[in-house]
């Protein structure tokens, strides 16, 4: 399994990006995949999960400003996220089935002041 994360970038406070994730060489549908992320200096942080029937839950601290969403028919996976703010400049991950194995490499996101 192999999962790239993409569409990170530098953007102002208050703006919007939309991050991608790949998922290959896993042919079934019926997994749970999530995204996280990791800011300078600190842990992983789990943001946000959907499951295999398009149950999602958030983080609080992105709760309301990030959507996330998954498209099977492209295997990908899908963070909206709106009203950005400086403390979410990390890089983002995203992570099939809470295995961390499954992460690959990460996608910077700057949000500036």
């Amino acid at each position: 399994v192999q999962l790239q994360a993409s569409g990170g970038g530098l953007v102002q406070a208050g703006g919007s990006l939309r991050l991608s994730c790949v998922i290959s060489g896993f042919t079934s549908d019926d997994y749970d995949i999530g995204w996280l992320r990791q800011a300078p200096g600190k842990g992983i942080e789990r943001i946000s999960d959907i499951n295999s029937s398009f149950r999602v839950w958030y983080a609080d601290s992105v709760k309301g400003r990030f959507t996330i969403s998954r498209d099977n028919a492209k295997n990908t996976l899908y963070l909206q996220m709106n009203s950005l703010k400086p403390e979410d400049t990390a890089v983002y991950y995203c992570e099939k089935s809470m295995d961390p194995t499954t992460r690959g490499q990460g996608t910077q996101v700057t949000v500036s002041s």
